[in-house]
């Protein structure tokens, strides 16, 4: 859930509005709370189309639709007003996940918990078609799925049967995948019930297979499949599933069996009233227990006011110190361990230095956890931006480095933050190197408007900031999924990428695997066969052959190092030749050493750089310098963060020599730029590094001004070749 924004409204019909769950084109969802205490999900149209009467009568139509339908597995309407100036609409709030959201994180459904989930979506679409309505959107995004047993959402497109559609004619309504042939060939009218009962034939072959049973790439391609081609059953092997599937996904409707038909033709029991969710497996369990505490555990605030100056509003920086919870009050008190450590044991003061302005750049960073390499690569990198720096004749200042160990610890990495914060003299931070660590520390970064450039951390999100003073200084896990979609399928000889995500990895794992099977189609004319295994599983061979059972001509794996190794050697016993990936969280010794020979081959795409290797400008006067310096090459991520502190030191500079310019403050004035003694104020850096544009070794930084994500997705090709890692060059990037 992000935050509610300045012009969000404080209320709606009663319900006071907590956040916002999602947004789209045409509106906003918002989650309310009655004055009951009941809490509910709020669609509201945005005023612009509010206006369109053609819009207004088909949002109408949805609140009447929504409205007829009895059961308890479709989401309930609780209220509406379709004649308001800002029409909306408000459901029965349910905190659990997607189905969609399931597969791709926890894998497929097991038979008995399809066969569950077949019979009461079953009775669900009964309810529909007994209040004379076609739903025409049943897919996995439109189940969400809770301990008790699914719910079906989202009447948008739900008509009548036999209305009038206020589409064109041929416009295919639905979602590609998981429609029926009639909608396929774009005959919205001569959608019934029947082709419900075909979409949730697909829903549930998708849910016990893990893949939509007619494939998936290009659109066309996609419905000329679902009109003519056989759907996809392979793998399941419950024979009464498998034929209740086969008669669902009928070409001919009149051969589907009814709604009704399926809940009686299924014996499966089902979930009563206060039972278990037995039905379920127990990581699918794990995952709805989160989401319902996570959307649950709602902060105790005042009404929510639009506030129209820019600075945050007392209720919302209550909210950041709760969103931080007990980590916070584990930094409580003084911290004792930190670290302030030049690499000959100094401070990083350089003795010549001249007296005057000394301000600090901080580096947080984990130096002795899990991973330390990338840590102390990141201290290396920015420790040769100050020297450079410093080496200035004409400097205005001295910069000097702080560096503080987190040790790979949120609770130590919101201490750490805090350290930070407090010390005036700290103008911008580089780090934290983890996401858990990022994620942590944010809140209180977020509070001090102080400037946060982590090179990497590389999650899709992050909490919601109030002062965006946070800098994601490298692609995300969802933009390398650019080029390595890329570089494994636009190629003549590959048509189908395996997709193997291993739950060892974690979220990293998880959001690699997801956004490249997501990005596939829409980068390439190729499919996927997505596969996604428990954590620990320790046999990968019976995952890999399935994986090329289904003509997989390419694979990328997404999981952990171990894993990684396990899934190589499986793959080098089988004649597979075609290219091979791995995350680039795997790429380092451990790899190499427990893959063996497995390991040649194998390719990655990196958001980090080999500076000794790289033609970039400066490149290998950068490489030499750490040699130098460090007795040793620049190491994965030494660039990066030498770039970013680059950055920060030029805009420093910038904002100095500007106020110069215009003459500076009465001495101890300080200005709405800098403090008294000249020093940046934290809030103009912010502003001055979000419009920056910086060339650096690893590449040329510049940010969207709107969430200070790093414009591009720059990347680079690693390989192994004779035991070793070998950097081939920027990664391959799509023509448009």
């Amino acid at each position: 859930m992000d935050a509610l924004r300045p012009n969000d409204p404080a209320r709606i019909g009663g319900h006071r509005l907590l956040g916002r769950l999602g947004a789209g084109g045409m509106g906003v969802v918002y989650l309310g709370r009655t004055d009951a205490g009941a809490l509910a999900a709020l669609k509201v149209i945005l005023p612009e189309y509010a206006g369109d009467e053609a819009f207004r009568t088909r949002f109408r139509r949805e609140a009447e639709a929504a409205r007829r339908v009895d059961s308890p597995w479709a989401v309930p309407v609780t209220g509406a007003d379709t004649e308001s100036e800002s029409p909306w609409l408000a459901t029965e709030f349910v905190p659990g996940p997607t189905l969609s959201e399931v597969v791709a994180r926890c894998g497929p459904l097991p038979a008995r918990s399809v066969q569950v989930l077949g019979r009461l979506l079953s009775r669900a679409l009964t309810a529909v078609h007994g209040a004379g309505l076609v739903h025409r959107d049943v897919k996995p995004g439109n189940v969400l799925l809770a301990a008790d047993g699914p719910r079906l959402i989202d009447f948008g497109i739900a008509r009548a049967a036999g209305a009038t559609a206020l589409t064109a004619t041929g416009l295919v309504v639905g979602t590609p995948g998981f429609l029926p042939p009639e909608q396929a060939t774009g005959d919205a009218a001569g959608a019934g019930p029947a082709g419900d009962v075909f979409s949730l034939g697909c829903l549930l072959a998708y849910a016990v297979t893990g893949r939509p049973p007619f494939g998936s790439g290009a659109v066309d391609a996609l419905l000329y499949r679902t009109v003519h081609d056989a759907p996809d059953l392979g793998g399941i092997d419950d024979p009464g599933l498998r034929a209740l599937l086969t008669d669902c996904l009928a070409k001919d409707p009149a051969a589907r069996p009814a709604a009704a038909d399926l809940d009686t033709r299924i014996t499966e029991d089902v979930p009563g009233d206060g039972a278990s969710a037995d039905w379920l497996p127990e990581d699918v369990v794990r995952l709805i227990a989160e989401r319902s505490a996570a959307m649950l555990a709602l902060p105790d605030i005042d009404a929510t006011v639009s506030e129209p100056s820019a600075g945050p509003a007392p209720a919302r920086r209550r909210f950041l110190a709760l969103a931080a919870g007990g980590a916070v009050a584990l930094g409580a008190g003084t911290f004792a361990a930190v670290q302030l450590m030049g690499d000959d044991g100094s401070d990083g003061r350089s003795g010549g230095a001249p007296a005057g302005r000394r301000w600090i750049i901080g580096v947080h960073a984990d130096l002795t956890g899990a991973r330390k390499a990338a840590g102390r690569a990141q201290e290396r990198g920015v420790r040769l931006a100050v020297d450079r720096f410093n080496s200035r004749t004409d400097k205005p200042f001295t910069l000097t480095v702080k560096v503080l160990d987190d040790r790979g610890d949120p609770a130590r990495s919101v201490r750490v933050a805090e350290e930070f914060a407090r010390d005036r003299d700290v103008l911008a931070v580089i780090g934290p190197t983890g996401d858990k660590a990022t994620t942590a520390a944010l809140p209180a970064y977020d509070e001090a408007a102080l400037p946060l450039l982590t090179v990497s951390s590389l999650q899709i999100a992050y909490p919601r900031r109030v002062n965006a003073a946070f800098f994601q200084a490298s692609p995300s896990y969802a933009a390398l999924s650019v080029p390595i979609v890329s570089r494994l399928l636009l190629r003549p000889d590959v048509e189908r990428l395996g997709v193997l995500i291993d739950r060892s990895g974690g979220e990293p794992a998880y959001q690699v695997g997801y956004t490249a099977n997501l990005m596939t189609s829409s980068l390439t004319t190729g499919t996927t066969h997505p596969r996604v295994v428990p954590a620990g599983t320790s046999d990968l061979g019976p995952v890999i052959a399935d994986l090329l059972a289904h003509r997989s001509d390419a694979l990328l794996y997404a999981g952990d190092t171990a894993g990684a190794a396990r899934a190589a050697r499986a793959l080098a016993a089988t004649p597979f030749k075609g290219p091979r990936m791995a995350q680039h969280d795997v790429m380092g010794p451990e790899f190499l050493e427990r893959a063996g020979e497995a390991a040649e081959g194998w390719e990655f795409v990196t958001p980090f750089t080999d500076a000794g290797a790289g033609a970039a400008a400066g490149a290998a006067d950068f490489a030499a310098a750490h040699r130098k310096r460090f007795g040793a090459a620049p190491a994965a991520w030494s660039a990066e963060a030498y770039d970013v502190a680059g950055l920060v030191a030029q805009e420093v500079a910038a904002l100095v020599t500007s106020a110069t310019k215009r003459g500076a403050a009465p001495t101890g004035s300080p200005s709405p730029t800098s403090s008294a003694d000249g020093r940046p104020a934290r809030a103009a850096l912010v502003a001055a590094i979000t419009t920056s544009t910086y060339e650096g070794v690893s590449r040329t930084y510049a940010f969207d001004e709107e969430r200070q994500l790093l414009v591009g997705r720059d990347a680079h090709l690693h390989r192994v070749e004779g035991g070793r890692y070998r950097y081939l060059g920027p990664a391959p990037q799509p023509k448009s």
